[in-house]
């Protein structure tokens, strides 16, 4: 998000209110508060805007800055140090913001998903996800280029242009999810598998939810678990019913400790659901850190 958060007492005043009208009565959803595992100080990771955690990759993750940025995926370890940055050839940033990992048209392969979908000013008809095979980390150059990815273009229902800042796969059904930031309530849109890459999609309106300001989203590795994010809360779904996305988000959730961040639009489960990862934008000269959330 490049135009940073107005942080007016009407905000929180707001999300206030509806948290207390949408969230269970609070049980942590078994998560202790968040700790601090490192701080972010590459000098190109100034507004990071998205999270996955890597499947080719143990124990690393998958970032990128948003708007105004180079077209670059970075490859971070868990002391918040860049491993590699790869570049998508010909493409422009104009507002990443939220990125996942998970299966896609080859079985045997994982994928990268990179959401250009944000939209300050709902100005865009279009949105588009970029996909590639999830790269293995080998040794050699520091930047690779990217050359092989599909683009999936799609719009919302009724040609409505609407900020966009988080995206998420369900890796049962490789569905893709978008949900609205700045309404109250949200909207959640679909993309059902599989998805065309020569085709402009229109997406499924599926539901709402009664929250504002969401920036980012994530789904445990098996789907059971569904994490969600402002800028000041952190919502949990348990799926212990084996519902698809529209149907959970029926739920009322609980809500997680969060840590505050000078302005958090990234979030992402472990691969093996010990817990949960937080990273933030360096704003106006505030830290930055990668936090995790640990399982009870």
């Amino acid at each position: 998000m490049k135009r940073h958060l107005q942080k007016g007492f009407w905000v929180l005043i707001v999300a206030a209110i509806l948290v207390s009208c949408v969230v269970k009565e609070s049980s942590n959803a078994g998560f202790s508060h968040g700790t601090k595992l490192a701080e972010l100080k590459h000098k190109k990771l100034h507004e990071v805007s998205g999270l996955a955690a890597s499947i080719n990759n143990p124990g690393l993750f998958w970032t990128h800055n948003d708007s105004g940025n180079g077209a670059d995926v970075f490859l971070l370890d868990q002391k918040a140090e860049v491993k590699r940055i790869y570049t998508l050839q010909g493409i422009d940033n104009r507002d990443w913001e939220d990125i996942c990992v998970g299966p896609g048209p080859d079985s045997t392969k994982n994928y990268v998903y990179v959401g250009e979908i944000g939209d300050n000013d709902g100005s865009h008809l279009l949105k588009y996800i970029y996909r590639f095979e999830e790269p293995l980390e080998t040794p050699g150059e520091d930047n690779v280029m990217i050359i092989d990815f599909d683009t999936i273009a799609f719009k919302l229902p009724g040609d409505e242009r609407k900020d966009t800042e988080a995206l998420l796969i369900d890796p049962r059904s490789k569905d893709l999810y978008v949900i609205t930031k700045n309404e109250e309530p949200v909207s959640v849109y679909q993309i059902k598998y599989p998805y065309s890459t020569k085709d402009t999609i229109t997406s499924d309106f599926v539901g709402s939810i009664p929250v504002t300001k969401i920036v980012a989203a994530d789904l445990t590795a098996d789907g059971g678990e569904l994490l969600m994010k402002n800028y000041s809360h952190i919502f949990y779904w348990k799926n212990a019913e084996n519902k698809s996305v529209p149907e959970l988000l029926k739920e009322r959730p609980q809500e997680v400790p969060y840590e505050t961040e000078p302005q958090g639009e990234a979030i992402a489960w472990a691969r093996d659901k010990s817990g949960f990862y937080t990273l933030s934008e360096r704003s106006k000269g505030s830290k930055s850190f990668l936090y995790f959330y640990k399982r009870k």
